[in-house]
């Protein structure tokens, strides 16, 4: 099977292809010659990554699957959420993005927030979502250089270490998206 995976984000590809069997040909946009921007501008992660996918289905024809992040801080009632790429404006940067969120949050004592992954799979003419959620606290300043986006910043459930400070095995183990993915991967086994 060969599945196009709609990102150019290298971090991104470097977490997938850590949980991706190799009996499924993982491609992404740089393997199809997409170099063009896909307008996310949907008010839910699953229009966003639903945007994405069907963006490439009609373009190429090949069957594929994209997803859309967001953290949701609920003190910040679930921002910056669907926007949290460009929570702080354009150009994207993630520094800009902690930095306007740790000062948005530092009125507020519940730092309770999640991380929560939409996948929109593709498959032929089938559209068919998978979710991955992670609940956690936000920390009060950066710790670790591992990851990216607000990983510096994030500390799931039962960790004293934010996802940039644990190794990307350590985070593909508990992650929204590595959740999303199994989730993905569990269907797709059921279809061999």
């Amino acid at each position: 099977m060969k599945l196009v995976f709609v990102t150019k984000n290298q971090n991104k590809i470097s977490e997938i292809k850590n949980i991706f069997p190799k009996k499924i040909k993982l491609l992404n946009l740089m393997d199809i010659g997409f170099e063009q921007d896909i307008i996310e501008n949907g008010n839910s992660l699953h229009e966003n990554a639903l945007i994405k996918a069907k963006c490439i289905k009609s373009k190429f024809g090949l069957n594929c699957f994209a997803d859309d992040t967001g953290l949701e801080v609920f003190s910040l009632n679930n921002e910056p959420g669907v926007y949290s790429a460009r929570y702080a404006g354009f150009p994207i940067n993630a520094d800009n993005n902690i930095d306007k969120l740790l000062k948005n949050l530092s009125k507020y004592n519940d730092k309770s927030a999640r991380f929560r992954t939409v996948i929109s799979l593709i498959l032929n003419q089938n559209f068919i979502f998978f979710e991955g959620i992670v609940n956690g606290t936000i920390s009060n300043k950066k710790k670790g250089n591992n990851g990216f986006g607000y990983d510096a910043i994030f500390k799931p459930e039962g960790s004293n270490k934010t996802f940039a400070e644990l190794s990307l095995k350590e985070k593909n183990l508990i992650s929204h998206r590595s959740i999303a993915i199994n989730k993905l991967l569990n269907f797709l086994q059921k279809l061999d």
